[in-house]
């Protein structure tokens, strides 16, 4: 027996917006002996729910999720905390005799718990301060221009008004005086201590996810994503630079209280922001190594990966 056959299971699901992870993920605990780890950067925010696609009070009962509602929208949740709070969850799953079932689309969350994060330096205020006023001066193409002249690896991920990881990309550089990507590239692998079985749900019709996309975004705006995050202004100090406000819909919502898009606008650009979050998650999940593919638009989906889930448990 190889020594990765002696550890634990622990079982990736991996896919972009839309694919249905959350209601496979619902069914497998049904015939495993699994425990949902959320990977998803959005919903660790409490109040945050419509426009994150929490589960509900329902699906939650029947299949609790770790780590979700873990903090405000105004606060911070980064990729190393996530991976220390995974690695906890994990340990104390598998105590109890069960499986973790890591399931998200946070890929960068999933990349630091299976590799490890580099040891960047830590925040500069007085920095962080001063490309912000750069930033208010010259506008966040600019700086992303800089970025690209000296990272242009980093740079070319990234859009040039992307605020928060421009300013941390170019913070990492002055800081430590090397490309992010350079200390990413020198990074050891530190697997975590389990039999890791990962699944990518890639979609055969890109056209059929971009349609649930749009479907769904139209239904969160139904729902009541505007009230909710009118809510959310109304108790607590929120500003459109936040991470929690620039998740995909808050965005968007954010601009239609403010005036500057009318509710057309809200539908089209906010539809379009999450097909382009599902594009960079795709292009994630084509350059990931390891994961077994299931085409997430199968009528078959549920039962085709809990068989292949089953096979892999058995070995």
């Amino acid at each position: 027996m190889s020594t990765d056959a002696k550890l634990p299971p622990a079982i990736f699901l991996m896919g972009p917006t839309a694919c249905g992870k959350t209601d496979l993920a619902v069914h497998l605990t049904r015939h495993l002996p699994c425990e949902i780890v959320s990977v998803d950067s959005a919903l660790v925010y409490r109040g945050m729910d419509i426009g994150t696609a929490k589960p509900d009070a329902a699906t939650l009962k029947r299949a609790p999720h770790h780590l979700i509602d873990l903090i405000e929208p105004t606060q911070n949740y980064s990729a190393e905390q996530f991976r220390q709070d995974a690695l906890r969850l994990m340990a104390e799953i598998t105590g109890r005799g069960r499986i973790p079932l890591l399931v998200g689309g946070t890929m960068l969350y999933f990349k630091a718990l299976k590799e490890g994060l580099d040891a960047l330096p830590e925040a500069d205020p007085e920095l962080r301060a001063e490309i912000e006023a750069r930033a208010a001066e010259l506008g966040w193409p600019a700086l992303h221009a800089e970025l690209a002249r000296l990272d242009p690896k980093t740079a070319a991920r990234l859009k040039p008004t992307d605020a928060q990881r421009i300013q941390r990309a170019l913070e990492v550089c002055y800081l430590s005086g090397e490309p992010m990507s350079a200390l990413f590239a020198r990074q050891q692998a530190e697997p975590p201590p389990y039999r890791l079985i990962e699944i990518a749900l890639i979609p055969s019709d890109r056209a059929a996810l971009h349609a649930r996309i749009n479907q769904r975004f139209a239904a969160m705006i139904e729902a009541g994503l505007i009230d909710e995050l009118r809510g959310l202004r109304e108790r607590f100090d929120l500003n459109p630079g936040l991470p929690s406000m620039r998740c995909v819909g808050y965005r968007q919502a954010w601009q239609f209280l403010e005036g500057e898009i009318d509710a057309a606008g809200l539908y089209a650009t906010g539809a379009a922001a999450t097909r382009q979050l599902a594009k960079r998650q795709l292009t994630w999940l084509r350059g990931w190594q390891g994961a077994v593919e299931f085409d997430c638009l199968r009528p078959d989906l549920a039962e085709a990966v809990l068989g292949y889930l089953e096979m892999r448990l058995a070995e």
